[in-house]
């Protein structure tokens, strides 16, 4: 397999594949692809509102970082593979607030830790059992970014009504809650929030500008996706509105061809401390 970096900036890429290789077990989860070191495994959630749950739980050693689903300016986002699955319909992966990382002279997104990422799981028939089987494709960065493959194998019951494991619970408490854009009713929950997200237009280029509710204001983040794979929207630089507020602005930049930025629905995620909410929507109106 051919693992491609992404990539603007990134120049130190090995493409040496690292195969992690992960048995399948009985019971509430999967081997680790590989005793030591990174490893990748499979484990079992129970349900949550009529869903089967579940999780690819990664394993980083220090100093090592992996991607979010958009991986920034550098960096290649993990790739999930299915299709060997039986009595599956459909696999979403729900993503755990991420960080960014400097890496001199561009920035990435993504876990400088081990992580959890849950897992919702749709059956085709829920009376049978499911057999989830994964080709994961990730890649594990130090100074040198590696490719990794891991296999992976785990039967789950049908009908499991178990609540999700504390591990689990706790990766699912971290994914971004949904939100709506807009100011009303900002600050009264203490939740994070976007109050506007706007077009701007400067001498050099168009910018969008989005003012943002959150209390760690030199810490609070927001990371911004297109409706696509095609867009490569840059990361926004954080400022201090004349209001106080935490603002982030980032140039028009990533836009693919013949697209509109100013009637696509864009999908914001404000990380504020150990909160953070996700805000699918086009821009504000002006």
């Amino acid at each position: 397999m051919a693992m491609l970096c992404r990539l603007r900036h990134l120049t130190l890429c090995s493409l040496a594949l690292v195969p992690l290789a992960g048995s399948a077990l009985a019971g509430d989860m999967s081997a680790w692809s590989a005793p030591e070191g990174t490893a990748a495994r499979l484990v079992a959630g129970g349900s949550q509102d009529g869903a089967l749950m579940g999780g690819v739980e990664i394993r980083l050693p220090p100093g090592l970082k992996t991607y979010w689903r958009y991986p920034g300016d550098s960096g290649v986002p993990p790739h999930f593979d299915w299709s060997g699955s039986r009595n599956v319909e459909a696999v979403e992966v729900l993503w755990p607030a991420p960080s960014r990382f400097d890496d001199g002279g561009s920035f990435s997104i993504g876990y400088k830790h081990d992580v959890l990422l849950p897992l919702r799981i749709t059956p085709k028939d829920r009376t049978q059992p499911v057999e989830l089987k994964l080709n994961l494709d990730f890649a594990v960065c130090g100074k040198i970014c590696q490719p990794a493959n891991a296999a992976l194998d785990l039967a789950l019951s049908a009908g499991d009504t178990s609540a999700p494991s504390a591990a689990l619970a706790q990766a699912l408490a971290s994914v971004p809650r949904p939100a709506a854009l807009g100011a009303e009713g900002l600050g009264a929950t203490g939740e994070p929030g976007i109050a506007t997200a706007e077009l701007h237009h400067a001498s050099d280029g168009a910018v969008l500008r989005i003012v943002t509710h959150v209390d760690h204001a030199a810490t609070a983040d927001l990371f911004v996706e297109g409706p696509d794979e095609g867009w490569a929207l840059p990361l926004p630089a954080r400022e201090t509105g004349a209001d106080g507020q935490t603002v982030f602005v980032l140039p028009v930049d990533g836009v693919p061809k013949g697209a509109d930025v100013t009637t696509a629905r864009l999908r914001f995620t404000l990380v504020d401390g150990d909160r953070a909410v996700e805000v699918d929507a086009p821009l504000s109106a002006r």
